[in-house]
């Protein structure tokens, strides 16, 4: 199972942190983790291309752990509100994307958020 937590501050979406295989399929073939990794990347690139805002993030593949934080989301961080709502916002339409996909996948997928 993969579980994937959000970190929110102040009600605003900044990161997240997916965790473990979804064992839907087998290593390799594992079309619902290759959705994962397909889409948490589109999130990286998006934010660092078309917003210009800088990224962390830590993709440990032994581990299966991907630690993402957009600090441009936030305000002591950027001063442009609309850049901050715009990279804020599509985290938090990758967190609405997923949890649509549990309807599916409930088995295979777990998404939590967590308030620093």
């Amino acid at each position: 199972m993969t579980k994937i937590t959000f970190f929110k501050r102040d009600g605003v979406f900044y990161g997240f942190k997916e965790e473990g295989h979804t064992d839907y399929g087998s290593m390799g073939d594992d079309i619902l983790c290759s959705a994962l990794s397909a889409m948490t990347m589109l999130i990286i690139n998006a934010i660092e291309i078309s917003f210009a805002t800088k990224v962390d993030y830590d993709i440990d593949e032994e581990s299966t752990i991907i630690t993402v934080k957009v600090y441009g989301a936030l305000p002591e961080y950027e001063e442009n509100p609309m850049k901050r709502y715009a990279v804020s916002g599509l985290i938090q339409a990758y967190y609405y994307q997923l949890n649509d996909m549990l309807e599916e996948y409930y088995d295979f997928m777990y998404v939590d958020e967590i308030n620093e």
